[in-house]
């Protein structure tokens, strides 16, 4: 699969990362399987969350003996000092390991946010304090929301950012490119989310899959569409839905990737005129 570079360390990661929500509210046995079966495609890029339900705790057992070589990326939705250092000890105990190559600031929310966690006492202290004593190695956040992104961007040299970066999105609205344009003028690494979401699950609809929030695209080959579009984008790698059938959906697309073609996306601007974009 192919690999490209995280930002300035000169590290290369897979195109795809194995989200943790998979592993969630799973038996051991199939996490350890998933997670088995993501290292032999090659995936060497994971990544969970405190939030994620019980994923670290099946995460880090799965991950066992399999440490060296992978890319760990683990986040805290915590805004202050004291909890935010709570939370990174409770997550590298549980994921089983003695540091993150990433830790993030999750979900980042409004400009209110960014104030508390870069304030007195602020998360963003024990980030700092984190990476020089070596239990994180890169610094790095993710967000739905732009004007948040663009703002912590401009107040701190990140070394990444996952952010929404989806098909419907960008041709209802533009979501997504103001962080991806500011990314790239900073020369922050991009990480992107709902490549392959659809739209959003209304009043009276059937919740299919459990670990999306959103309707993802069901159909095989619209999908592989919507991640090409994506990954031909300037990012470094994309984090399918939370399921395992969309996982090897998209390990598939991206073993036999290529750039997506004017006339595709023409197709997908087509798909996507009835959908109502899950980020406006």
């Amino acid at each position: 699969m192919e690999k490209r570079a995280y930002g300035r360390s000169g590290e290369m990661l897979t195109i795809i990362g194995f989200g943790g929500m998979i592993v969630a509210n799973t038996e051991q046995r199939d996490a350890d399987n998933y997670v088995a079966e993501a290292i032999d495609k090659g995936i060497n890029y994971f990544d969970v969350a405190p939030s994620y339900a019980d994923a670290e705790d099946h995460l880090g057992p799965a991950l066992r003996g399999k440490r060296q070589g992978i890319f760990l990326a683990c986040k805290t939705e915590k805004r202050t000092k004291k909890e935010a250092w709570e939370s990174l000890e409770q997550s590298l105990k549980k994921l089983e390991t003695d540091h993150f190559d990433l830790f993030q600031l999750h979900a980042m929310s409004s400009l209110e946010e960014v104030d508390q966690v870069f304030g007195p006492d602020g998360a963003m202290e024990v980030l700092i304090k984190a990476r020089q004593e070596g239990l994180i190695r890169h610094i790095g956040f993710s967000a739905h929301n732009e004007d948040a992104a663009v703002a912590l961007m401009d107040r701190f040299d990140f070394d990444s950012v996952l952010f929404p970066l989806n098909w419907v999105n960008l041709f209802h609205s533009g979501f997504g490119k103001r962080i991806l344009e500011k990314a790239v003028e900073k020369d922050i690494s991009r990480m992107a989310l709902k490549a392959m979401a659809k739209t959003t699950i209304k009043d009276g609809d059937v919740k299919k899959y459990q670990r999306c929030w959103y309707h993802p695209v069901e159909d095989k080959e619209l999908a592989a569409l919507a991640l090409r579009y994506t990954l031909s984008k300037p990012i470094t790698a994309a984090i399918p839905p939370g399921e395992m059938k969309f996982f090897r959906w998209a390990v598939e697309t991206a073993e036999n990737f290529r750039p997506i073609t004017e006339e595709e996306v023409r197709i997908l601007k087509k798909e996507s005129k009835d959908q109502v974009p899950i980020f406006s």
